[in-house]
């Protein structure tokens, strides 16, 4: 779990779903994107919503992984979407696919991985945070009965041996 980094407020017309990302944000949407790299942590697949500030964060996470930019899946419901919509969309995956980025937003993105373990609780996901999650299931369809492990939690301003 991706939330984008941080986007900019210069424009106050300019319409949310349009906010493209601020210099913090492309600077650090790469970076992190390289500390996933770093830690052998590569997408079969990228699901990010189509807001502008999460595929400008989804291109430099892809670039940095090594992931094909033309193949994110592009998912209109995750703008701004409740926790159970990750759960619907992580029951779609395709079984051949291990290893999953979704890309989207608060306050659905903290509220989603607040349920992924109940050893793991964060007020707030930082812009450009990432929550990995281990489980073991025959399926994704499993996703949400099985026991799931958060073993990445990770931000930019998080301390960090780079």
């Amino acid at each position: 779990m991706i939330r984008h980094a941080k986007s900019s407020w210069a424009n106050p017309m300019q319409s949310d779903f349009d906010r493209p990302l601020n210099d913090r944000g492309q600077h650090d949407a790469p970076m992190m994107g390289l500390r996933l790299n770093n830690a052998g942590i590569k997408p079969d697949l990228i699901i990010s919503s189509t807001a502008k500030r999460t595929r400008q964060t989804a291109k430099h996470i892809a670039a940095a992984t090594g992931y094909d930019f033309n193949s994110v899946k592009w998912e209109e419901k995750l703008y701004h979407c409740v926790s159970s919509v990750f759960e619907e969309l992580i029951c779609e995956i395709d079984d051949t696919l291990k290893t999953v980025f979704i890309i989207a937003h608060n306050p659905g993105i903290t509220e989603f991985v607040n349920q992924l373990s109940p050893q793991f609780c964060t007020g707030n996901m930082p812009t450009c945070g990432m929550v990995g999650v281990h489980f073991e299931a025959n399926g994704w369809e499993d996703f949400a009965i099985v026991n799931r492990t958060v073993f990445l939690f990770d931000y930019p301003r998080n301390e960090h041996d780079s």
